[in-house]
């Protein structure tokens, strides 16, 4: 099956423009390499290896890129591109004629008769990094061509500071490249070529300029080293095809299998590259052999493609987790949980998805899901009130789709049951069921979490709108189970539990000034901003809401909320919104919930839409899709190239921002695509809610 292609060209090359847009190649680790169009690093997050060492966590940048020159007698052509504070040194993308993705990136640099095409590619399950290069040499004389690998050790959250924190580099000299080793003692990494020498020179690259930094308000200046070069020899009137593997592992024997494990020629490492094209053409293969009524194109083939960027090596053994956002999330609760259903059980991946559930599930502590399991070897962080409640809603998205009840009573029955009982009788950060059958919090405990130095932007604590509906969705799951697991007992408890949270939230939640929900209710009152939280009591399965007012809070959100990238956290109208998420990390989270457009809403939307619409096209009052064309079309010129961006600005023109590729971004849009514009319902969904 044919893969979708993104090409530019040099009319595409404007600066400003292509420097701002992103591709990236993941590695089923939570690995990946990624940089801009140009070549140019922007972020400290860049890099041509960016190594997960203990999957998915531990991520460090180890080769930040391949710089190239050509030289032709006494001149030389460099093609590499690099900035510093006093400007660009050497532009290099001048020579860049061509650039695509499909999926994977290619290079194609132009000269006085020399063409060069450079392809990356990373070889899915290894910490490793593969260029291939083809060259081609139509002059009546010879050159050479030098690739210069400039490297690093660090975390990717951090750069590099000689000055602060003293590195040196060892190099060894081996057959076909060498090993470096960051001082004190790191991981070993290898470079080696299929052609031609290596010559160890050793210098500093220092102070290169990140501008994404810069715009971030972060560390934006890193110390770079380049051991020497790669020289590959090209006669006059011929062309010559080339590859460089760089891989790492803990300890040089694991960096020596890795590399074991690469065939070192150039033919066997195009056969790997042939092998990666061929895994992601099944994929899609995959996709739309499930659901053959679905029509393959371009934005859709990439959405799909992308879904699986996100599923990693977990932490144990076998197991599987979701990287939340590339380049800097790691495995959160919340998002893994919402985004779960679009990542993996609408491709039909059931055995992803166990695996997933399984990974969460071994860390649930006092009836809590994890907010996020921590990059490095720390505790996970439990303070959340959502994740917990969306792991309840995935493992039913799991049922409707598999109806493998077997799996969730023997594997997940008790911890849900815990969970009900834990938050009943109350559990860590003041989560607990109040008097009235709904879920009392403490603040920054939902997905408006944002903060900056101990001061919540959105803290909502007391009663947030979207929690009580997935508590009663929960507790609705709950009796669902208990009748099919023959509990009679527990059913009919969770019933009563779930009416009087019913009750109680259609009593206070009701704004019918407004014809829509408060957003909070707490111990200051009954918090009417107008957020998209609401739509969440309208798209999950149990509602709690008739018709009449489900529509009422539908058309509120769409008149006040929606864009065409997704729905706004605060209206235009609200005191406190902020339409342009820029700036330093404080100004970035006070707009990050206040008005900051998140796609992944659209989701929900879509889903409130079908249902008080129907799925039946003809009764409609307009198409679904015409809600999610804009957002899909965006995947071709806006940020990410091929991917979906984390957030876009809250005013025209919906500039993209925060991470380049976000899981939950490309899973809720697909999910409600498949489900609710293509009618492509679960199997076993109607026979499972004709049980509740």
């Amino acid at each position: 099956m044919k893969l979708p292609s993104i090409d530019l060209n040099k009319e595409n090359f404007s600066f400003e423009k292509a420097v701002k847009r992103e591709w990236l190649v993941t590695n089923g680790l939570g690995g990946y390499a990624s940089s801009t169009v140009l070549g140019l690093n922007t972020r400290k997050y860049h890099g041509l290896l960016v190594a997960a060492l203990d999957p998915p966590k531990d991520r460090r940048v180890f080769l930040t890129k391949l710089d190239e020159d050509i030289s032709f007698g006494n001149h030389v052509f460099r093609l590499g591109t690099n900035e510093f504070q006093d400007g660009l040194f050497p532009k290099g993308y001048s020579f860049l004629s061509e650039f695509s993705v499909s999926p994977f990136p290619e290079f194609i640099y132009s000269l006085p008769n020399v063409t060069i095409r450079k392809k990356v590619f990373m070889p899915y399950g290894k910490n490793a990094s593969l260029t291939l290069y083809d060259a081609s040499n139509d002059n009546g004389f010879d050159i050479s061509i030098q690739v210069f690998p400039i490297v690093n050790g660090r975390d990717f959250h951090c750069v590099t500071d000689r000055g602060k924190t003293p590195i040196e580099f060892a190099q060894k000299e081996r057959h076909m490249g060498v090993e470096i080793q960051a001082k004190p003692a790191e991981p070993v990494l290898m470079i080696v070529t299929t052609e031609g020498r290596y010559v160890a020179t050793g210098k500093w690259v220092e102070r290169v300029f990140l501008r994404e930094e810069v715009a971030r308000g972060e560390s934006y200046l890193d110390d770079c080293y380049q051991p020497g070069y790669f020289e590959v020899d090209l006669k006059a009137k011929t062309g010559k095809d080339f590859a460089i593997t760089a891989a790492v592992g803990v300890g040089e024997a694991e960096s020596e299998r890795l590399l074991a494990e690469l065939p070192s020629s150039t033919q066997d490492i195009r056969d790997i590259y042939d092998a990666e094209i061929s895994r992601c053409e099944n994929v899609l293969l995959g996709f739309y052999g499930t659901h053959r009524s679905i029509v393959s194109n371009s934005w859709l083939d990439w959405l799909v493609l992308n879904t699986g960027t996100f599923i990693v090596q977990g932490g144990g053994q076998g197991q599987k987790a979701v990287i939340a956002g590339y380049p800097w999330f790691g495995s959160w609760g919340r998002d893994t949980f919402i985004s779960l259903p679009g990542l993996v059980l609408v491709l039909g991946r059931f055995e992803y998805a166990k695996k997933i559930l399984l990974n969460f599930t071994d860390y649930c502590k006092q009836g809590l899901i994890p907010n996020f399991l921590p990059e490095k070897d720390a505790s996970p962080a439990y303070n959340t009130v959502d994740a917990t409640l969306w792991f309840v809603n995935a493992t039913f998205q799991y049922l409707k789709y598999t109806h493998d009840l077997d799996f969730v009573r023997e594997k997940f029955w008790e911890t849900l049951k815990s969970i009900v009982e834990n938050h009943v009788k109350g559990t860590d950060f003041n989560i607990r069921v109040d008097t009235d059958g709904l879920l009392s919090h403490g603040p920054r405990l939902t997905w408006m979490d944002a903060a900056s130095n101990g001061r919540a932007f959105t803290p909502r604590e007391g009663k947030a709108v979207e929690i009580q509906a997935l508590w009663y969705n929960a507790l609705k799951i709950m009796q669902l189970l208990g009748k099919a697991f023959e509990e009679k007992n527990e059913a009919e408890e969770y019933e009563a539990m779930a009416e009087k949270a019913k009750k109680s939230f259609r009593e206070q939640f009701w704004n019918a000034e407004k014809s829509c929900l408060y957003d909070v209710i707490g111990k200051n009152g009954k918090d009417d901003s107008m957020r998209p939280n609401q739509i969440l009591a309208v798209a999950l399965d149990f509602s709690v809401f008739d018709d009449s007012r489900a529509k009422g809070v539908f058309e509120t959100v769409q008149r006040e909320l929606l864009t065409p990238y997704g729905l706004r956290t605060l209206s235009r109208n609200e005191s406190g919104y902020a339409g342009v998420c820029t700036g330093d990390r404080e100004s970035r989270d006070k707009a990050y919930h206040n008005g900051t457009v998140w796609p992944w809403l659209l989701g929900p939307f879509v889903t409130a839409f079908s249902k008080i619409n129907g799925y039946d096209e003809s009764k409609r009052e307009c198409a679904p899709e015409s809600f999610v064309m804009q957002l899909f079309s965006s995947i071709f010129s806006e940020g990410g190239l091929g991917m979906l961006n984390e957030i876009f600005d809250g005013d025209p023109p919906y500039i993209p921002r925060g991470c380049v590729s976000q899981a939950w971004s490309v899973a809720e849009p697909l999910r409600a695509y498949v489900e609710d514009i293509m009618n492509v319902r679960p199997k076993y969904e109607s026979e499972l809610l004709m049980g509740s």
